[in-house]
């Protein structure tokens, strides 16, 4: 596509769309700047291959339920192009009888459409803040056909956002950790395991900017994501210097141009977003070192999707070998001298980034972001239901659907339900991570009274949270490279270790060596001997997410509920019986008060110390 060329060098929006609900094509493109298809004009409906589900992602199902709504949604690249396209859409919906000019295919009451930017940069709240002001004003017009706004709007983010970096509070904007863990509370480290672990993960609620926004706010908990670990995360097509195998060449040969379901889902109750099965990277660094398995199958192990071989510093060069999955987990097996590469520095310092051997994403001195979102595990924030049937695709290494999930993420009740046992106990809170949860909750949850303040202070506000988990993943880490780091690592739960040192993104990391690691102190940054307030903590935990806890804490609360309404029922008996006697006993004692008929009283006495 050549019009991408060009507009490379004019920045980082590539396009402005516009999509609308045709009452007999459903969603289409009505208006696109510069146009999607070079030898068309703006007006075109026509789309790139890769892009086919774009109406579909930008005007999202059930939209018409809502006045309007804001969706994350991402693209494959188009040819030629190596990165992830970041889309931001902003939806409304009008009634026709306002319209200045009707066309002729309004035929329904209201008017559905969609403006969306289509960007090189993943500045999602920085886009949404300026496409939300464009489509009030678009909408206010009252006329469609009024253009000009759009181009101005294109040309206006280029201009701003030329030359910027990702850095800083703008790649955040609108993504606040301090509202999730106020949603989410400790559950927020169970879902920061989930994603570490690359696990299918289906996350749903209504309507998409709730969905979409608390997706995001995870993944910003892990340093450098945002900014450089998603740029493989809609990549579908296998690249020929990830694998010399014709065999899987010939696999996947038909499915090009398809988009496919992702890993880590967001989605409405009704929709997913998955994965997909190639890495993205350009054609530099080692990418030969990684190589696919046997089989490609969906009974094939995630683990088996690619190795690499530590053979290949030796003299002599890199050799071909042919790995099973057994082999597999020894060649990244936890031994001194393993990591295969060290990773050259960047020279502006130490907050620099330079792009990773193995991952091909740019890396800080830590080897952050980790490398979770490429190699076939999609970051799809939005999937529309027109690309489910992907979902089925054997080449698809991860995919996301309730049925075949392993996480259900429920939003909404901030529920996080895992069926398989085993997989619960791997996510099982150690004493330090609770601990660690707890210390984020409190700091979050203190000071709340001042509405002014609330937030804004660096304890507990966005930034420090975020500079928690950072320390979090750092010590994890740090504490993977000690000898004999059984007791470091058993604080983080066992289980958990074994379970991601099998993970693409980890052996990655490992196959490198991260001088800057060794400023790290290892071990749990919650460490420490068992206290009372630690029994007290587990108890909460446990009573407040398992099934067994839940039982208890509901019976617990019909029981109190029981117990109260009986207490005021016997109450009312027992007052109502108390005051009848009272009643009587009062009538009583006025009638002994009264003087006898016939006899008179010998004295006044009786019946004045009776009469009260």
């Amino acid at each position: 596509m050549e019009s991408h060329g060009r507009d490379d060098v004019k920045g980082p929006v590539l396009h402005i769309v516009v999509v609308g609900f045709h009452h007999k094509k459903g969603c289409q493109v009505e208006f696109s700047y510069p146009p999607l298809m070079p030898d068309e004009g703006h007006d075109s409906n026509l789309l790139p291959e890769e892009w086919k589900y774009l109406p579909f992602l930008a005007l999202p199902d059930g939209a018409h339920n809502y006045q309007e709504d804001t969706v994350y949604f991402h693209l494959p690249p188009l040819s030629g192009d190596m990165k992830c396209v970041y889309g931001v859409s902003c939806y409304r919906q009008i009634e026709a009888k306002a319209l200045k000019v009707r066309q002729a295919d309004v035929t329904r009451e209201t008017v559905q459409k969609s403006v969306c930017v289509l960007s090189r940069v993943p500045l999602y709240g920085l886009l949404q803040a300026k496409l939300q002001l464009i489509t009030h004003a678009y909408f206010e017009e009252k006329d469609f056909s009024q253009i000009s706004i759009l181009k101005e709007l294109y040309d206006h983010m280029n201009g701003s956002l030329r030359g910027s970096t990702l850095e800083g509070s703008q790649v955040y904007l609108g993504l606040s950790p301090r509202d999730l863990i106020l949603h989410f509370r400790h559950k927020v480290l169970i879902l920061f395991k989930l994603i570490l672990l690359e696990k299918k993960v289906l996350f749903y609620v209504s309507p998409v900017n709730r969905l979409v926004g608390a997706l995001m706010t995870v993944l910003s908990l892990f340093p450098g994501m945002i900014e450089h670990g998603l740029v493989d995360s809609s990549h579908y097509r296998p690249k020929s210097s990830v694998s010399e195998d014709l065999s899987l060449v010939e696999s996947v040969s038909g499915l090009e141009g398809q988009e496919e379901s992702a890993q880590l889902p967001a989605t409405t109750t009704t929709t997913t977003a998955g994965e997909s099965l190639s890495s993205g990277d350009s054609g530099e660094g080692d990418n030969h070192l990684l190589k696919p398995p046997s089989r490609t199958s969906p009974e094939s192990s995630e683990s088996d999707w690619e190795t690499l071989d530590p053979s290949v510093l030796e003299e002599g060069g890199a050799k071909e070998a042919t790995e099973t999955g057994t082999e597999l987990l020894d060649a990244f097996d936890s031994k001194p001298g393993t990591p295969i590469t060290v990773q050259p520095q960047a020279v502006s310092g130490q907050g620099g980034v330079t792009q990773g051997l193995v991952s091909g994403l740019e890396e800080d001195h830590y080897g952050l972001p980790l490398a979770i979102f490429t190699k076939g595990y999609l970051c799809l924030p939005y999937m529309a239901l027109q690309q489910h049937h992907l979902l089925s695709d054997v080449t698809i290494r991860g995919f996301v659907q309730r049925h075949l999930s392993d996480a259900i993420v429920e939003v909404e009740e901030a529920r996080i339900q895992i069926q398989d046992p085993e997989l619960r106990k791997v996510l099982s809170l150690t004493t330090a991570d609770l601990r660690f949860a707890d210390y984020l909750v409190k700091h979050v949850t203190e000071n709340r009274d001042d509405v002014f303040l609330d937030g804004t202070g660096w304890e507990g506000g966005d930034e420090w949270i975020r500079a928690q988990f950072t320390l979090y993943l750092h010590s994890l880490l740090s504490s993977t490279l000690q000898q004999d780091n059984e007791r470091l690592l058993a604080d983080y739960g066992v289980p958990f270790i074994t379970a991601w040192k099998i993970t693409h993104n980890y052996r990655v990391w490992y196959s490198n060596k991260h001088p800057a690691m060794t400023a790290i102190t290892p071990g749990h940054p919650f460490q420490g001997q068992y206290s009372v307030a630690d029994v007290k903590l587990r108890l909460s935990h446990s009573v407040q997410n398992s099934e067994r806890g839940k039982k208890i804490g509901n019976a617990m609360i019909t029981t109190s509920r029981s117990m109260v309404q009986t207490g005021k029922a016997v109450g009312q008996s027992v007052g109502g019986a108390l005051t009848s006697a009272k009643s009587a006993m009062s009538s009583w004692f006025s009638t002994l008060a009264q003087p006898a008929a016939v006899t008179p009283p010998v004295s006044p006495e009786p019946a004045t110390e009776a009469k009260p």
